[in-house]
This record gives structure tokens, sequence and C-alpha cells, in this order.
């Protein structure tokens, strides 16, 4: 009786990981969460709850460039209305900040639990979405960081920076069974 309840235990658990993937879902897909509603933008680190740990990430300027053709001399025709000089034209570039760079705040897995064994189960993770190309190591080196900012730059946080959201969407962190 207690390893059938053991099973189904098991069971129900791997159901939670397995639908923790679902839990931030975005327009992109099932399963793809949208990072950027976890992102805080502030100087300091948000407060609470208690025991979260929070990182850190600059998010770039956004700048937007306009070129524009910009007539110098009309074109010249003759009486017949026939064109003997083309029009001359020069482009003029004009560049303005849409969106000045900021700090932004995300939930992160507390250091002590990016363990050799969670980072290499990172990697495998990574791995297995093509995302991560070297030997499973456990350390967590700039290929890793690198393959972290391609799989949450997709969700919209450039970050090399592993989110706690990109974690539990990855499966490497218990999602909590009422939040399914």
């Amino acid at each position: 009786m207690a390893s059938h309840w053991q099973s189904g235990r098991a069971l129900l658990f791997a159901g939670a990981l397995a639908l923790s993937a679902c839990a931030g879902a975005s327009p992109d897909g099932p399963g793809r969460a949208d990072l950027r509603i976890e992102l805080v933008p502030g100087e300091t680190a948000p407060k609470g709850p208690d025991g979260a740990c929070w990182d850190k990430d600059t998010t770039p300027a956004v700048i937007e460039t306009v070129t524009e053709q910009v007539i110098v001399s009309p074109e010249m025709r003759d009486a017949a209305g026939q064109i003997t000089a083309p029009a001359t034209f020069r482009s003029e570039t004009a560049q303005h900040i849409v969106q000045d760079r900021q700090d932004v705040w995300f939930r992160a897995p507390c250091p002590p639990q990016m363990d050799v064994a969670f980072v290499a189960s990172l990697q495998r993770a990574l791995k297995a979405r093509g995302l991560f190309g070297a030997a499973i190591s456990g350390s967590y080196d700039a290929t890793t960081a690198e393959a972290v900012r391609r799989f949450q730059a997709d969700r919209g946080l450039d970050s090399p920076r592993l989110s706690l959201a990109a974690a539990k969407e990855l499966g490497l962190i218990a999602v909590d069974i009422d939040r399914l």
C-alpha cells in the first residue's frame, strides 16, 4: 500500500514538474514564459518575499534610427515635359533614444542552490533544447551563461544570469502544485 501511495505521489510530482512549463505561458507558444513580467526596474533589489534571492541586469537603451531622402534639387523638364535633369536627393539620418538603459531585478535561484549538481542539470536541460553543446561539467562557465542567455532572450530577458522563472520552465525547480 505504501509503495502504491509513493508511486502515485511520484507521478503527481512528475506531472507538476511537466505542467510547470505551462505555468507562465506566453503568446509565443505553450510553455514559453514571458520573463519580462518578472522584471522589476530600480537601483536596489526589491524587498521580499522572505528567502527570495534577486539578481540584477542592465537592459540596453533602445535607439531608433530614421533615415529620410531629402530633395536637394527638383527634376528639370523641357517644354514638352521630358525630364532633362533628374532630381537629386541626399540622405539625412537622425537617431533618438526611445528607452534609456535601466537596471532591472528578477528573482533568481539562491547561490547555495546553484551547486554542481544543479548546474549540471541546467546544462543537460539546455543541451536537450539544442542550446548547450559543451560537455556537462557542473560549472557555470561562459558557455553555460551564453546558453542561458539564448534560452531567456527568446522569452524577453536577454541576460546570462539564470532567472527563477527560467529555472522553473526548464523543470529545475519544483512548482507549488497549488499554482498549477
